[in-house]
């Protein structure tokens, strides 16, 4: 008999989100496909460790129930996502403030509500502060608050589109020409950015950073319940039988053809490299490699977890190397065994030596407690964690780079799940559109109900 002249429609390079939420669009449309990973496992980046009932995040990115595609994708209907308190909570000259925005900010009466917190009393329920220090809030005066909570609500309710249109410079700078006090600046937004970022200097461009506030303010910061490889596990599962293939670690990609190391040749109409950067541009020679944040995270664990609930704790005064800390299990009770605390922290750019003393140091001042019995459960560092969005950057990189070629990732979009899975829709379509399956994709629909929040 005849070999068929190709084995798939499809086959897409990469089992991260980006490419399994590609092929969960693809399969919808009627495009036979297969996805190959070099890795034994399905996630990429976002991959958890389980040690001793423990589920430690390697990178611990900070998704927002306000991402649009978090609910458009198919396949992650069953995503359960752990909200943290509302806002985060400020360390600043050795006392706690909460700042930031409500979920589901409805004009500037509710974004003032919320930055009223930060003129001095913790709200009923909120932790207690340490006893030490100032009694200044870290955003200044309540009339700066006010302007605070009105620029953000305003940014709540502005279309990302027209974000996107605005003049482009690097994050910081743009901040200090807006006319927001120093304080506000120095004592929020830089270590909010930063956090969401993971851009300690703030050289990202001023439209990223303007769409990652505009998600921080319209919607409430969060987990994914039991780990970050939920998102990938949950595309991967619902994807029909024997679409994912892993082990499988592609050489050389072309138009109608991967060539793999282990399993030869695989035929097809078309292919979608969905690796990370770097992985990328060796498979398609030309594609532009960014810079990459590196990113250290250091998980702990002990029998009695600081009072601060489930808050996402941000250092104002930058007095050590953690950008921002929390008690995971309080977010997510099945990170950790019942009995135990699971406290994750974040560090920026390249760890000090001694990187574990120097936090457990620094999180004894940030959280009130002594650190001395804490139990250091892991100390994940990532040098390509996050890729680079310096200005000027291109939020819509091109994914077709050939009729039958495409790509994409983070690195074709913005450096966050969103943008992964915003780069995957705009891919799948333009396979669909030029393979003239007969299916049809979704167009994103911001309004679009977010996954449930647990």
């Amino acid at each position: 008999m005849l070999e068929p002249a190709y084995q798939t429609d499809v086959v897409i390079v990469g089992a991260g989100v980006a490419g399994l939420s590609a092929a969960h669009r693809l399969t919808s449309a009627g495009v036979t496909t297969t996805v190959v990973e070099a890795a034994p496992c399905v996630g990429g980046r976002m991959a958890t460790e389980k040690v001793d009932g423990f589920r430690l995040d390697r990178i611990g990115q900070l998704l927002s129930t306000a991402y649009p595609e978090l609910a458009l994708t198919p396949g992650l209907d069953a995503l359960t996502l752990r909200p943290f308190a509302p806002g985060v909570l400020l360390h600043s000259d050795g006392r706690h403030h909460r700042a930031g925005a409500q979920a589901g900010v409805g004009g500037a009466r509710s974004a003032l509500h919320a930055v009223r917190a930060l003129a001095g009393a913790p709200r009923s329920g909120a932790p207690p502060r340490p006893r030490t220090g100032s009694t200044t809030a870290p955003l200044g005066s309540a009339m700066d608050q006010a302007r605070l909570g009105a620029a953000l609500a305003r940014l709540a309710a502005t279309p990302a589109e027209r974000l996107l249109r605005r003049p482009e410079a690097p994050a910081a700078e743009a901040l200090a020409a807006r006319g927001l006090p120093a304080r506000t600046i120095d004592g929020f937004l830089r270590p909010l950015l930063a956090a969401l970022l993971c851009d300690p200097d703030l050289t990202t461009s001023s439209r990223c950073a303007d769409l990652a506030l505009r998600a921080f303010a319209a919607g409430r910061l969060c987990l994914p319940e039991g780990g970050a490889d939920v998102l990938p596990e949950l595309l991967a599962r619902t994807l029909p039988p024997g679409t994912v293939h892993t082990g499988v670690r592609a050489t050389a990609v072309s138009t109608t053809s991967v060539t793999t190391a282990e399993h030869g040749e695989f035929r097809c109409r078309a292919v979608l490299v969905a690796t990370d950067a770097r992985t990328a541009a060796e498979l398609l020679p030309g594609l532009r490699v960014p810079d990459f944040h590196p990113v250290t995270v250091v998980h702990h664990t002990t029998d009695e977890p600081p009072a601060t609930g489930a808050s996402l704790l941000l250092d104002a005064d930058r007095g050590g190397p953690v950008a921002h800390t929390t008690v995971t299990s309080q977010v997510d009770p099945s990170r950790a065994p019942a009995g135990r605390a699971l406290i994750s922290s974040t560090v920026l750019g390249t760890p000090p030596d001694g990187v574990d003393t120097a936090v457990r140091m620094h999180l004894a001042r940030l959280y009130g407690t002594s650190t001395g019995r804490w139990e250091t459960l892991a100390v994940h560092h990532t040098a390509e964690a996050v890729p680079a969005m310096r200005a000027p950057h291109d939020l819509r990189r091109p994914v077709r780079l050939l009729a039958g070629l495409y790509v994409c990732g983070d690195h074709r979009d913005t450096s966050t799940v969103q943008g992964a899975l915003h780069s995957a829709h705009r891919a799948s379509a333009a396979i669909v559109s030029d393979l003239g399956a007969t299916g049809s994709l979704h167009q994103a629909d911001p309004v679009r109900t977010a996954p449930r929040a647990a």
